[in-house]
């Protein structure tokens, strides 16, 4: 008998997949992501069942599902090898995946068949579920593919990895999942906690669990340096890179270590090692860009005149570096905006704000992000481009996102400074005094925003906003 497509689209719906984990396509390039998960296949090669699943997955948003399907027997080869036991239970994700790329290919029949695989396994494992089950080796392996799938998806990632350790609370590597997630959250919201950050008990808890994870002792290292712990952290990174000399995912970490301690030297020489077996890494490039940029600095910092063929050969070496990341890994926002600022250092305006174009065009921006573009473009259009109320326009911007991040006080800082300035020079028009009162206002100093607004209002008598803004802060005071 013939399936219907409908019939067959809702039940492939309820599969528990890459095809269902909303796993989107423009969050990611997936040029990277697959040399990222290739190089995983070489260096993590116990998590292969996992690397050819994510693999087809990408094959497939590629637009190659005949490549898909051989990374899928190559799972199946994986799972028959390692948990000849546990087959069926071990192969629901991949013959999920299965019947998706043969539906996608219009190969009804072939899915209907995996389909009904999953749906046999699933009630011999339990007598109630019919396509989907929570086991949770599952939710750890949907943890690890939101790892992969950038920042917006890390708070989901902790969700799985909870679900999976509440099944198994001292499974080591739901433990590492766990314990990573808690720290590229935290990386990226940069709390400061008082006395321990929220990621060092899982991870020293996961390392407990499986003392041979190089990777996570390089975390903790790094934890343990922000936390003014370096020389424990430096015991750490040793350690690891005894035990594991060329993993270059210890490696990279190593060399941050290093580049914090300003170890210049010794952080290159790791990078270079890591190169050298991971040729293509906009992570490598983005890092051994940020130890020349610091050596500049250092360089200018300590010495009156620096000698100007030293500093246009870091220059020169750190537009490689952040260059080549960035044509490596076309939505790599940071290294956008180090490279724009290293073409600022060099004096090369256009490339500059080239740059800053590519880096605002970036689909997958978080607030913090845009906060600092505005931040860093509003200082270039300002100081270099001598521009200034285009970049105020982009301070404000950036004041608008909100928050109390770093960068929202940068753009106050520079807002208040750039306003300043033009009134003292006698240039300041409503605007600019109605910017002021804002600023003011943000940083609640009430009697100067009145001023301002006041001011505003003498040059500008009927303009709302200011006339409101006005109103409400006489009535709070």
């Amino acid at each position: 008998s013939t399936i219907s497509e409908d019939s067959l689209k809702s039940s492939l719906l309820q599969l528990e997949c890459h095809f269902t984990w909303s796993l989107l396509k423009e969050d990611v390039d997936l040029n990277d992501l697959e040399e990222k998960i290739n190089q995983k296949t070489v260096f993590l090669p116990d998590c292969n069942i996992k690397n050819y699943n994510l693999l087809s997955y990408v094959c497939h948003l590629s637009n190659s599902n005949d490549e898909a399907l051989r990374n899928l027997q190559k799972a199946e080869e994986e799972i028959k090898k390692n948990h000849p036991d546990e087959i069926a239970r071990r192969s629901l994700v991949t013959w999920g995946n299965y019947s998706w790329i043969y539906y996608h290919m219009g190969r009804y029949k072939e899915a209907q068949t995996y389909l009904s695989d999953v749906e046999n396994s699933c009630k011999k494992l339990s007598s109630t579920a019919q396509w989907k089950i929570q086991l949770p080796e599952i939710y750890a392996e949907q943890g690890w593919v939101l790892l992969m799938f950038g920042r917006k998806y890390y708070n989901r990632a902790k969700n799985c990895f909870e679900n999976a350790l509440q099944d198994e609370p001292d499974n080591p590597e739901f433990n590492a999942g766990y314990a990573i997630t808690m720290y590229r959250l935290e990386d990226h919201f940069n709390i400061q906690c008082e006395d321990v950050s929220l990621s060092l008990k899982p991870l020293k808890r996961a390392l407990e669990l499986d003392p041979e994870q190089t990777f996570i002792m390089a975390l903790i290292a790094l934890k343990l340096q922000n936390l003014n712990q370096g020389d424990e952290g430096e015991r750490h990174i040793e350690n690891a890179m005894q035990k594991t000399p060329d993993l270059p995912y210890v490696l990279r970490y190593a060399a941050m270590f290093y580049r914090r301690k300003r170890e210049f030297e010794k952080a290159v020489e790791i990078l270079k090692k890591a190169l050298a077996v991971t040729p293509v890494s906009p992570f490598l490039h983005h890092q051994l860009g940020l130890c020349y940029k610091d050596k500049l600095f250092q360089l200018k910092e300590t010495t009156r005149y620096p000698p100007q063929e030293q500093v246009d050969q870091l220059i020169r070496l750190c537009i490689f570096h952040f260059k080549t990341a960035t044509d490596q890994k076309t939505n790599f926002f940071y290294a956008y905006i180090v490279l724009a600022n290293m073409y600022i250092e060099g004096k090369m305006y256009e490339k500059a704000e080239e740059t800053f174009q590519k880096a605002s065009q970036i689909n997958i921006l978080s607030e913090k992000d845009k906060q600092e573009f505005c931040y860093y473009y509003g200082k270039f259009l300002s100081c270099q481009m001598k521009m200034e109320s285009e970049a105020i326009k982009y301070y404000r911007e950036g004041l608008k996102i909100g928050g109390n991040s770093f960068f929202f006080h940068k753009c106050i800082n520079s807002l208040k400074k750039l306003l300043n300035l033009r009134i003292r020079r006698g240039l300041g028009d409503a605007t600019d005094f109605g910017t002021l009162g804002f600023v003011h206002n943000l940083n609640s100093k009430k009697h100067e925003a009145i001023d301002c607004y006041e001011q505003a209002i003498a040059l500008c008598p009927d303009n709302e906003e200011y006339l409101s803004a006005l109103c409400e802060l006489r009535l709070s005071i």
